[in-house]
């Protein structure tokens, strides 16, 4: 599945796309959904300048990418948590590669009629001790809570960061932050959580504490619902691996489209973890 790399035309002086040793080969990647945007461009990025690479990009959460590059049926699993934190998965096994960082913004059908939670409201919300927007000062609705599956790390980090480890109560579950952005924009009283890379005008975003979710209130540390995105390979990464991993982690990808897609360099953070 992975072949020698000997000249690398995105990454190395004086290569081109016509040189004869230029990578070639296959690569498979599959996890995070909330990592899915950068790596889907990147690998659209890589491939126009290595017309001799084909990279398949898959969501399927990052349960799904850690159990499934362990096992060896893929070259790289996306993760928005470690390894080590996902039940199930022999993380020895495995190497990290911390590739950016991400926040999550608690999201909400735009007819609720509520800017700002409390992360005290946020887990009664989630616990299902706060049923109606009208007891948060908003309009008589019914709160609509929705998750992501067990498996995902979006739910993980959600809950780690923004519910402290609180147990949610049991709810619409759906497989991706495109289903779930979807969804809460077409259900009356519905609030979930999406990484930044997916945000739009279609639903409503929530201040956490009076705190926005931006870029920069997460590179601070004054917003605290972030985690690292990882690239996890099964021991070290094969040549054509190595040369995409080095690719987003190169200025060219990291000063350009890991910012434009709403992620953030792990070399902005002024704080870590």
């Amino acid at each position: 599945m992975m072949v020698s790399v000997l000249c690398t035309s995105a990454l190395v002086p004086g290569c081109s796309r016509k040189d004869a040793g230029g990578p070639a080969g296959s690569l498979v990647i599959a996890g995070s959904t909330a990592l899915q945007p950068l790596v889907d461009q990147a690998a659209k990025q890589f491939m126009a300048n290595n017309t001799r690479v084909q990279i398949t990009v898959n969501g399927g959460g990052s349960g799904a990418g850690l159990t499934q590059v362990a096992e060896g049926s893929i070259d790289i699993g996306d993760s928005d948590i470690a390894a080590e934190e996902m039940p199930g998965v022999d993380a020895s096994k495995l190497v990290d590669h911390k590739v950016a960082v991400v926040g999550f913004a608690v999201v909400a059908n735009p007819r609720v009629g509520v800017d700002n939670l409390t992360q005290r409201q946020l887990i009664d919300i989630f616990t299902g001790r706060l049923t109606n927007w009208k007891e948060l000062g908003g309009a008589d609705q019914r709160i609509v809570v929705i998750n992501r599956g067990k498996g995902s790390g979006t739910r993980a980090a959600f809950k780690q960061w923004a519910l402290r480890g609180n147990e949610e109560i049991e709810s619409m579950n759906v497989d991706s932050s495109g289903e779930v952005r979807q969804t809460v924009a077409a259900t009356p009283g519905a609030i979930s959580y999406l990484a930044f890379s997916y945000l739009d005008d279609s639903v409503k975003v929530l201040n956490l504490d009076g705190v926005a979710p931006t870029v920069e209130n997460v590179t601070s540390g004054r917003y605290p619902v972030w985690s690292y995105e990882h690239m996890y390979t099964k021991g070290d990464p094969g040549p054509l691996a190595k040369a995409f991993l080095d690719y987003i982690l190169s200025d060219a990808v990291q000063k350009s489209l890991v910012t434009r897609l709403g992620y953030i360099p792990v070399a902005d953070m002024q704080v870590t973890r």
